[in-house]
């Protein structure tokens, strides 16, 4: 948008840095809504104060697609990839510690910083690209819960399809009652996901110490072309690309003093959250593996890859009657959970790279459409196992978009001129570019080995 047509005249100039002044707060609805206590407060007052974003950025690390690659990595290798898990998951704390110090800092999301430091052209690329990403996930989400509904209730695919098209009314109501209301829905959420997971692990009876020793890397991850195949599909599945934009805005729905100790203390706390909620991710993620390793691994399931398949086998395998019912639970709640996260990204992504605000129910109307439509074709004409091969193409796009978000992001903490002294230290950014190149590398490889066959 050119100078000329800025209407308010009380903006402040462009902070250094940057070439434009901020047109607006990201999620200007919840912007700055939450109170936190001054600098005198104990540690436990402050950090509940900034307890939250973290969980929602977790969810989209255990979403519906995120499970097909954990129980591939399992049923075939055992215990071996969860070094893989591991490190996917630093790797992502990394990353939303600098989301969440870019938006703390600067007061821009990810997406408003992309607006202002490209041009309009490149801007426009990186928009549809992050739209496409979320479109993708949305995919995943309704493939998810949809087979989770046909798991518990037998409904068909199709029709669970159509009836995931009602969440938008469910996100809507809770939207309005305002954002502590939906962090805390996705904290009991993700409860219930971690307690079917912790009954599902128990109820397996893992190798213990094999597990322990898989979570050391080991070279035949490298070394062996489908186990490396595997293990990328991992790492691409886990760095959610939406998450970055989502968290450097989220975190701005603190009231923080604007102050260099007062974002000092921000940046602290909401990577605190944000590395806690992780680790949750990562027990998610692990226990689908390790659910899988010890029920199928060396039993003559090591093909199982599908979410309908694992299901119907856990109970007969394990001998535990709740197994199959508590996965299916924990796959219809990570779906709807998937669901709240996806709706604040798309309105980040829509505000902030084209300045322009569409109403909640519209924007998540037509996102979900486009993600229902896909879906319900494939569900009619190649039913549960077409279903499974979108899930699929769903986290190959994602990986696709990842790299766009990841290089403006190290390239902006990066930046003296515009974090000013909370710019990342040397060490750090060596670190996020290296973090950058494997997964920019890994994932280039995924997606050459995925359209070559």
């Amino acid at each position: 948008m050119p100078p000329s047509t800025i209407t308010d005249t009380k903006l402040p100039a462009p902070e250094a840095g940057w070439r434009h002044a901020r047109r607006g707060n990201s999620l200007s609805e919840v912007y700055a809504s939450i109170r936190v206590p001054g600098a005198d407060a104990s540690f436990w007052r402050k950090l509940m104060a900034f307890w939250g974003p973290g969980l929602l950025v977790a969810v989209g690390y255990m979403d519906p697609g995120n499970w097909a690659t954990d129980l591939a990595g399992g049923a075939r290798y055992g215990y071996t990839l969860l070094s893989v898990v591991l490190i996917s998951n630093l790797f992502a704390m990394l990353l939303q510690h600098l989301a969440a110090k870019l938006g703390i800092v600067t007061g821009r999301d990810l997406a408003q910083a992309c607006r202002d430091h490209y041009s309009r052209p490149v801007s426009l690329v990186l928009w549809f690209l992050c739209e496409v990403a979320i479109a993708a996930c949305d995919l995943a989400e309704v493939i998810g819960s949809a087979i989770a509904l046909n798991l518990l209730f037998g409904l068909p695919l199709a029709w669970g399809v159509v009836l995931t098209t009602l969440d938008v009314l469910v996100v809507l109501f809770f939207q309005n009652k305002g954002f502590r209301i939906i962090e805390s829905l996705v904290a009991g959420l993700i409860v219930l996901i971690f307690g079917c997971f912790l009954y599902e692990i128990l109820a397996s009876h893992p190798d213990w110490l094999a597990l322990s020793k898989g979570l050391v890397p080991r070279p035949e991850i490298v070394t062996n072309p489908q186990m490396l195949y595997v293990a990328i599909g991992i790492l691409g599945a886990t760095v959610m690309p939406h998450n970055l934009y989502l968290h450097s805005s989220i975190v701005q729905t603190r009231q923080i003093e604007p102050t260099e100790p007062g974002k000092r203390m921000a940046i602290k706390f909401a990577t605190i959250d944000s590395t806690v909620a992780l680790f949750l991710a990562f027990f998610v993620n692990a226990a689908i593996l390790v659910t899988a390793a010890a029920a199928f691994h060396g039993k003559g399931y090591n093909d199982v890859a599908d979410i309908a398949d694992a299901h119907k086998l856990l109970t007969p395998v394990l001998g535990a009657g709740a197994a199959s019912v508590l996965f299916a639970v924990a796959l219809l709640a990570s779906g709807q959970n998937s669901t709240l996260t996806g709706t604040l990204a798309g309105q980040i992504v829509m505000e902030g790279f084209l300045d322009i605000k569409l109403r909640p129910w519209l924007r998540r109307l037509v996102t979900r459409l486009i993600a229902v439509v896909p879906a319900l074709v494939v569900a009619i004409i190649y039913g549960e196992k077409g279903t499974g091969q979108l899930l699929v193409l769903s986290q190959v796009i994602l990986s696709l978009q990842l790299s766009f978000a990841v290089v403006p992001l190290v390239l902006f903490t990066s930046s003296k001129a515009k974090m000013g002294v909370f710019v990342n230290r040397p060490l750090v950014q060596v670190v996020a570019w290296a973090v950058s190149a494997i997964i920019i590398s890994l994932n280039v490889f995924l997606l050459w080995q995925t359209f070559t066959g």
